[in-house]
């Protein structure tokens, strides 16, 4: 049985991606935070092929912490779905230090940490893949969300190359940015927020979890084996 982690599990995206992935045969390390419900549905639901674990993304110990819990428990991961993500809505010139680094701390340094874990066993196998999930604003910003979109820029940065260092190895690295989907993280928008957003995507509605889910699925398929360091957008077209 594969094995993949997938962080940010409580999530939207991140739940509905897990699914999918177990629905089709996989095993999966979910990592989670302060949803633990989510979680414990999720276990209830495939007590076969699911195994939760907490974890502040923001808070290095605590990384290590899972890491090691999940290194004793399996001896590989075949993909990683680095999912998780924090937002923030500010004026960059009320952002403060703090936020700018917890910001980075989990939607960048958890990538980084993550995934190096993991690329000791594909290494030595040959084989894998890792997803990551940045977002439409890493790639053209938003205003109000410039610490936002420089975290999840960097994201896509650390993608392309990442991709092209381990690629000689059989591991591919690819970058899925969402558009705004219908998750928790966009519940701050009002009704007339999402009319305008709609008003501008060629689609013209807004976008679902079980997409980006399949799209993530997908690139850790083998049907994607010759796919890496690409950055897919999945917005309807808005930042056409």
């Amino acid at each position: 049985m594969k094995i993949a982690f997938i962080s940010g599990v409580s999530g939207g995206i991140g739940k509905t991606t897990a699914v999918k992935f177990m629905q089709n045969g996989y095993f999966v390390i979910g990592q989670y935070n302060t949803d633990i419900k989510t979680a414990q549905e999720l276990s209830k639901e495939y007590p076969e092929n699911f195994f939760g674990v907490k974890a502040d993304l923001s808070d290095q110990g605590q990384i290590f912490a899972m890491l090691e819990i999940i290194e004793k428990s399996f001896k590989h991961i075949d993909v990683v779905v680095n999912n998780a993500g924090l937002s923030l809505v500010k004026l960059i010139t009320e952002t403060q230090a703090s936020e700018w680094d917890k910001l980075f701390n989990v939607n960048t340094k958890a990538t980084f940490l993550i995934t190096n874990h993991a690329l000791k066993s594909m290494i030595e196998m040959k084989k894998g893949k890792i997803i990551n999930v940045s977002s439409m604003w890493g790639v053209v910003g938003s205003s109000m969300e410039v610490a936002y979109s420089a975290s999840k820029s960097a994201v896509i940065g650390y993608t392309k190359a990442l991709a092209k260092e381990v690629g000689p190895s059989g591991i591919t690295v690819n970058c899925v940015c969402p558009g705004v989907i219908n998750t928790k993280m966009n519940a701050w928008l009002s009704k007339e927020d999402f009319d305008e957003i709609k008003n501008q995507t060629p689609i013209g509605r807004i976008g679902t979890p079980q997409e980006v889910a399949e799209l993530i699925y997908f690139l850790a398929s083998d049907k994607a084996e010759f796919i890496t360091g690409q950055v897919i957008t999945v917005d309807g077209g808005y930042t056409l």
